[in-house]
């Protein structure tokens, strides 16, 4: 089959992923270890070539939410270590062995669960152990005492790490990441008390690294926004200053499928949302919502054409999306506009989308869909 044209593409700077992770590293200090966050497709980025690149720069654990990640990573070749952080369901158990995954565990209860099925295997299961420290998700709320007596009975495993996630950790003005950081200390103190000395604590993802949490960081971090090249903005309250500088590593861009130009008074997409006021140029672009371009951005996102921000008029489609180029140097079909991304003095981030489209950063990158094709750059 083929050759195909690409009608939307993201370029992806591995170059620029293993700066940021670099410059992660460099924050956090030689003695505490990197783990970053390659889950939901690296974001979106390609979880298979992310990895290669950043365990060939020296990560040595990768942090997946569910077992198939994992073992998709596997198949492909990588040898780091891998933790699970949300997949224990009785299904995949047996692909944690399979594949050499470590699980996190969120229940005394799956603390003996992973004891039997490591008997059974005749290993010594590893684990992380993740307590619910405040925010009310995944993790234990058991005391230190059961927490211990249920260490100590599973005698086929051993707790490599005690894990936590911070609920509030960009809000500087609440004191929830202080409270979730007293319980979690307490717990490891309490179990270091009694002989249970895992060798990695880890509550940070990249807010706390960034902002200079210091005391969240304990042996390990969770990197994951910001190895793509995103700090998310403090929410409330003044944060100290910050840490950690990274860029952006993907652009995304959509080809022009055709130019019109329109009277006064047309009605442009689905609902006619938009109305032309006077004359002027459209360009349809090969990108709609079933790319990930948000519905939400209907009448009110741009992109950058030709050097120049183009907004969005009329209602995003399944797959097309309207632009007026009235002020725009003069587009052909099959131009590349960027959607995601700079081009000279102009520059449009996930976090520029999110504002607009009424969501976070995460979501807008995440939100690439599958067949929008993906281009590596490794020098770029």
């Amino acid at each position: 089959m083929g050759p195909f044209a690409y009608r939307s593409w993201v370029e992806i700077s591995l170059r620029q992923i293993a700066e940021n992770f670099h410059a992660v590293r460099s924050v956090v200090g030689p003695g505490v270890e990197v783990m970053p966050v390659v889950k939901a497709d690296a974001y979106r980025h390609g979880a298979v070539e992310v990895s290669r690149k950043l365990t060939a720069e020296g990560a040595r654990w990768l942090a997946v939410s569910n077992v198939e990640e994992g073992a998709i990573l596997r198949d492909r070749g990588i040898t780091a270590r891998i933790l699970v952080m949300a997949d224990f369901l009785p299904a995949e158990r047996d692909g944690l062995f399979d594949y050499n995954l470590t699980p996190v565990i969120h229940s005394l209860a799956d603390i003996h669960e992973w004891d039997r099925l490591s008997a059974a295997r005749g290993v010594t299961g590893d684990y992380h152990l993740k307590v619910d420290s405040g925010m009310g998700r995944l993790g234990t709320l058991a005391s230190a005492p059961e927490i211990l007596n249920a260490i100590a009975s599973a005698r086929h495993t051993r707790v490599e790490g005690l894990m936590t996630h911070l609920a509030s950790s960009a809000n500087y003005a609440s004191s929830q990441t202080e409270d979730q950081l007293a319980v979690f200390n307490r717990i490891c103190s309490e179990l270091a008390r009694a002989g249970v000395n895992p060798p990695f604590l880890h509550l940070s993802s990249s807010t706390p690294v960034a902002y200079g949490r210091r005391n969240a960081w304990q042996r390990m971090v969770r990197p994951g926004h910001v190895i793509y090249g995103y700090v998310s903005p403090v929410a409330k309250g003044t944060a100290p200053p910050r840490l950690l500088e990274v860029r952006p590593a993907l652009t995304w861009k959509a080809a022009v499928v055709a130019v019109k130009d329109l009277p006064a008074g047309a009605q442009v997409g689905y609902g006619a949302m938009f109305r032309a006021p006077q004359p002027m140029r459209i360009a349809v672009l090969a990108a709609g919502y079933a790319d990930g371009i948000p519905h939400r951005l209907s009448n009110k996102g741009r992109v950058i054409a030709k050097g120049q921000f183009a907004p969005v008029i009329g209602a995003v489609s399944m797959d097309l999306t309207t632009i007026d180029v009235t002020q725009c140097p003069p587009l052909q079909v099959g131009d590349a506009v960027t959607l995601l991304g700079t081009e000279g003095a102009f520059s449009i981030d996930a976090q520029q989308i999110a504002r607009t489209a009424g969501t976070i950063s995460y979501s807008v990158l995440c939100g690439i869909h599958a067949r929008v094709k993906r281009i590596y750059l490794e020098a770029a």
